[in-house]
């Protein structure tokens, strides 16, 4: 058992510290605290020693200096011997028997600040270093690292005459080495990407996954199955889930999340007014228009049976026309955008279990994270035993890069619109195909063919669901045609243009057919898998 007779409180999240502190007072316990910690304790009417007064130096350099000083690492540093003691009397140091820290959210400041310098200033020092040096010597000292541990410790020190256990402090130094183990990884991973873009092609040595749970989900793609999301602090997570505020609905979901963060993916590629429906990770219809309710009324019409129970995404403001639009397509699990005006937020609401979701950082196609990062995002996958890594498939798209290989060329019109349908083929499950055409009011698509084995059954259902909207449409395949049977279908639909990566070791005979069917060709040189 260890006896606490003084500490040294210095906390950046004041949740607590009032009734803490206090308790500590009301058994006796001395308290030196850092200027803002200070004031508080003392505007409440609770004694504190600042360590400005006791150190004999003021808060230096805008607070970047505050505890860095021996007569407080000494005082934490020293053993419970004979020399150690004479050495702090003979230096007038107190012993200090208690540290109670958090830190600086340099994590917050990555996601909420604009300047590197802002984000540089939340870089905690001080408060790492009386982590480390209390959570060294935790055979005598308390380390404190989170307002959680008040209470239990609070409720120990009043029941064994201010004493704490072994286990106790043991639990205690652990958990800080954790938190400060972990602060410096998020550090290290954020100057790294923000620093190191000439090495975004290699994957690091050694990755370490420090997940912290950030909530329990109502369960995972089963009901049968357990589900929470973790986040992984070092890397630009697209969609962070404590961001995102719900108006409305159940709680969110597993399968909620995982589509929401595809749709967000797929309307944030646009400028103009986007909407796309997703279901089962896959889109299921998008289109981009002048306005925001034609885009949505355009996506839906590419498929309204599958869009029955689909999340719908959305990059701008919905306002009370797509609001009204989304209430008459009928079932719908959950919308996420930007924003919503009080109007469509007043007739959305009126469906009971429809969860309205809104994320700022749709704001101008833009997710402000990112722009923190010039390195790589990371996907996991798990397997037996090991995880697979890869970056995240963020290549930018532009019709400049593309070569047309067939005889009839395409029209600028045709190039836009693959574009179009190259953006949303890239958020398709494989082997995927995708129809679309542009009308006066934007671009739509008009047949989805999702995760098939062959590309040709992929096209296969893409036609079936355009109908005759394939007539004079276009087509754009996340893979390269193995068989020139594919073209040979499409063309007798009416497709006038194909986009794809091209490089079959058939791209001569698949482009034999594209110039006999005379179908405008192009190739990307880069494909689009998603599994």
């Amino acid at each position: 058992m260890s006896k606490i007779k003084t500490a040294i409180i210095s906390v950046y999240d004041k949740k607590g510290i009032i009734e803490f502190a206090r308790g500590l007072r009301k058994l006796g316990i001395e308290i030196l605290a850092s200027g803002g910690t200070c004031r508080l304790l003392r505007d409440k009417n609770i004694s504190a020693i600042s360590i400005s007064d006791y150190i004999g130096y003021p808060e230096m350099l805008g607070g970047r200096v505050k505890t860095l000083h021996p007569r407080i690492h000494a005082g934490l540093l020293a053993l419970d011997d004979k020399k150690h003691q004479e050495e702090l009397k003979k230096n007038k140091i107190l012993p200090l028997d208690m540290v109670v820290v958090n830190l600086y959210p340099f994590a917050e400041a990555v996601r909420r600040r604009k300047k590197l310098s802002e984000i540089l200033e939340n870089i905690d020092i001080g408060g790492v270093g009386l982590l480390r040096s209390g959570a060294k010597n935790f055979g005598r000292v308390a380390v404190l690292s989170s307002p959680q541990q008040y209470e239990q410790v609070l409720g120990e020190l009043k029941d064994n005459d201010c004493c704490l256990s072994e286990k106790t402090l043991t639990n205690l130094a652990i958990e800080a080495f954790k938190i400060s183990s972990e602060y410096d990884r998020v550090i290290s991973g954020f100057l790294e990407n923000y620093f190191c873009s000439s090495q975004k092609d290699k994957l690091p040595q050694n990755l370490n996954l420090d997940l912290t749970k950030i909530k329990d989900l109502r369960y995972g793609e089963n009901p049968h199955q357990k589900a929470a999301v973790y986040t992984l602090p070092a890397t630009r997570y697209p969609l962070p889930v404590e961001e995102v505020e719900q108006f409305h609905g159940k709680e969110l979901s597993y399968n909620n999340l995982a589509d929401a963060d595809l749709a967000y993916k797929v309307v944030v590629q646009f400028s103009q007014p986007a909407a796309v429906i997703v279901k089962h990770q896959t889109p299921c219809g998008a289109a981009v228009a002048k306005e925001l309710d034609i885009a949505f009324r355009n996506a839906f019409a590419c498929d309204k049976t599958s869009a029955f129970g689909g999340i719908v995404g959305f990059n701008k403001k919905v306002d009370e026309k797509t609001a009204q639009g989304l209430i008459k397509a009928g079932f719908l699990e959950c919308i996420i955008a930007p924003d919503y005006t009080k109007g469509a937020l007043a007739l959305l609401v009126k469906k009971k279990n429809l969860r309205i979701l809104k994320a700022d950082f749709f704001a101008n196609g833009s997710n402000p994270v990112r722009e923190f990062f010039k390195g790589v995002n990371l996907e996991f996958k798990k397997i037996r035993g090991q995880i697979l890594v890869q970056e995240e498939d963020m290549k930018k798209e532009s019709i400049n890069l593309w070569k047309t290989v067939s005889r009839k060329k395409p029209t600028l019109l045709q190039k836009e619109t693959l574009l179009f349908a190259w953006k949303v083929a890239k958020y398709v499950k494989s082997n995927a195909i995708v129809v679309a055409k542009r009308s006066k009011q934007g671009f739509s698509t008009v047949g989805i063919g999702p995760g098939q084995t062959s590309r040709i059954e992929a096209a296969e259902i893409a036609l079936k669901k355009a109908g005759e909207r394939s007539k004079g449409a276009v087509l754009a395949s996340d893979g390269f045609f193995p068989f020139a049977d594919s073209v040979k279908l499409v063309a007798k639909k009416g497709i006038k243009a194909i986009v794809q990566p091209g490089g079959s070791i058939r791209d001569k005979e698949v482009l034999a057919a594209a110039d006999k069917a005379r179908i405008a060709m192009l190739f990307t040189g880069v494909r689009h898998f998603r599994h």
